[in-house]
């Protein structure tokens, strides 16, 4: 096995079931006018984003710590088939980032949706449980935006 397998090897994957219709937690993934209000680790804000949602768009967003920090990133949608699945590549804009492709799949199941979303490769076990971390706040505030979303439609 070479340094490069072993990379691949660390990778993050957090599963979640929203109770809402996946065509419903597919567009909060796929519009700016909701990514703004759930992406990012808690308490964080969007003061930016911008997505060409198709395949090969590019997108890119900045969070906002609340601090005052801001943290950009950007990336390619690589593929799109609706209301399933979503691959992009993300990369921090910052010395020494690293290149990682997200995978967000979406799934019907009893009780609503179950997203599966995950990433790799990273440098180290320590940045990718740094990266469950905000990811794991991102699909807390997904979960509470989404059951927002669902009641207003209902």
């Amino acid at each position: 096995m070479n340094a490069q397998m072993l990379k691949q090897e660390i990778a993050l994957t957090i599963t979640r079931v929203f109770d809402a219709p996946r065509s419903l937690v597919f567009e909060v993934w796929t519009t700016p006018e909701h990514l703004v209000r759930w992406w990012g680790p808690k308490d964080f804000t969007v003061p930016a984003i911008t997505a060409d949602f198709r395949e090969g768009g590019a997108w890119r967003t900045c969070i906002r710590s609340p601090e005052g920090q801001d943290y950009w990133a950007h990336g390619i949608y690589r593929e799109i088939v609706p209301p399933s699945r979503i691959v992009l590549t993300f990369t921090w804009e910052e010395e020494n980032a690293m290149d990682t492709l997200i995978t967000v799949t979406f799934e019907e199941v009893v009780g609503g949706t179950r997203l599966t979303f995950h990433q790799a490769p990273f440098p180290t076990v320590e940045s990718r449980d740094s990266h469950a971390e905000g990811w794991g706040e991102c699909m807390d505030r997904l979960a509470v935006y989404v059951a927002g979303q669902k009641e207003a439609v209902e």
